[in-house]
Parts: C-alpha cells; structure tokens; sequence
C-alpha cells in the first residue's frame, strides 16, 4: 500500500482529493535596493533576507548618487539606505528618491543614533530607521513592519518617539 494511502485511511482516491481542494499561497516578491558603502554589511543584510526568499535583492550601491539612479531605474519596492554614503548622504539621497520613485519605501540603516538625525531621516518619508548595532534583531522586524506602512524605529534609539500617525513625518 502506498504512504499516501497509510497517511489517509488507505484510500487513494482521498489523497487526490485532498490535493486538488489544497490552496496553494504564492507570496509577492519584494524588491530591494541596497545602499551601503560597506561590502560586510551588504553581505549581513543578504543572509538576512534569505530567511525570507520573497525578499530579493536586485542591487546593491556603495554611493548616494547611485541608489538614487538605480532608484529612478528599478523603482524597488524597498530601500535599505545607509545615512553615511559617500558622494551624496542618505538623508539628501532620500529626499530624492521620493521624487523618482515616491512608492519605494525606505528603512534607513545607519551607525547614527541621536533622535534628531532619527528625525530629520524619518522626514525624509522614510517609515523605518535601524541601528546597525540592532541589525540582527531589529531588521527583519523592522522590514515587516515597514512594507506594512507601519513605521519602525530600532528601540536602542533613546529620545525619539514614533509619531502616532503613519507617515505623520512624510514631506506633504
């Protein structure tokens, strides 16, 4: 008798049944832009997101004037923006993304944590904010929450309130 048959009280005709009436979910793809100028960070946010293999990356940039490029080009879905980016900083990189690709959504990953950079990112229209130092148990939460239109800002980060309203920090 087969396995199948065991499993279900030895009828067949049961298995196949059961496998038509079964509703397979196919989750959304995300696509992410990376903008980091350091290659190990790349690398952490990488293993990450294959956790979740609906994330995908589909670029990484090391420079502000390249993420709001690939930005323009690829319109991801999600951003992951350094704030200390050579040739342009993540926050003025921000700011210009909105205008080429005002449906991405941004979760800044940067080594700043004083709530008034927090802030002054945040109202960029950006809805996430992690301290790299809060990588490991923040992003992924963080990404969740954000591709949710929810805001998120790493708790390690003293001083700096979400606002109550989503997007409350958005440039109208």
């Amino acid at each position: 008798m087969p396995p199948s048959s065991v499993i279900l009280g030895g009828c067949p005709k049961a298995f196949k049944n059961v496998n038509r009436k079964r509703k397979v979910s196919v989750l959304p793809i995300i696509r992410v832009l990376v903008a980091e100028d350091h290659r190990d960070w790349r690398k952490l946010v990488r293993l990450l997101f294959q956790i979740r293999p609906e994330w995908q990356v589909i670029c990484e940039v090391s420079d502000g004037s390249e993420a709001v490029k690939k930005a323009e080009e690829l319109k991801p879905d999600l951003i992951l923006l350094d704030i200390g980016l050579p040739k342009l900083d993540g926050i003025e990189a921000a700011r210009r993304i909105r205008q080429f690709s005002p449906n991405s959504k941004i979760v800044f990953l940067s080594v700043e944590h004083s709530a008034d950079i927090v802030e002054e990112a945040l109202g960029t229209g950006a809805l996430g904010y992690v301290c790299k130092t809060d990588t490991q148990s923040d992003l992924l939460s963080a990404v969740e929450t954000v591709l949710r239109g929810e805001p998120f800002v790493s708790r390690s980060i003293k001083g700096y309130k979400l606002p109550d309203t989503p997007g409350a920090n958005a440039p109208l």
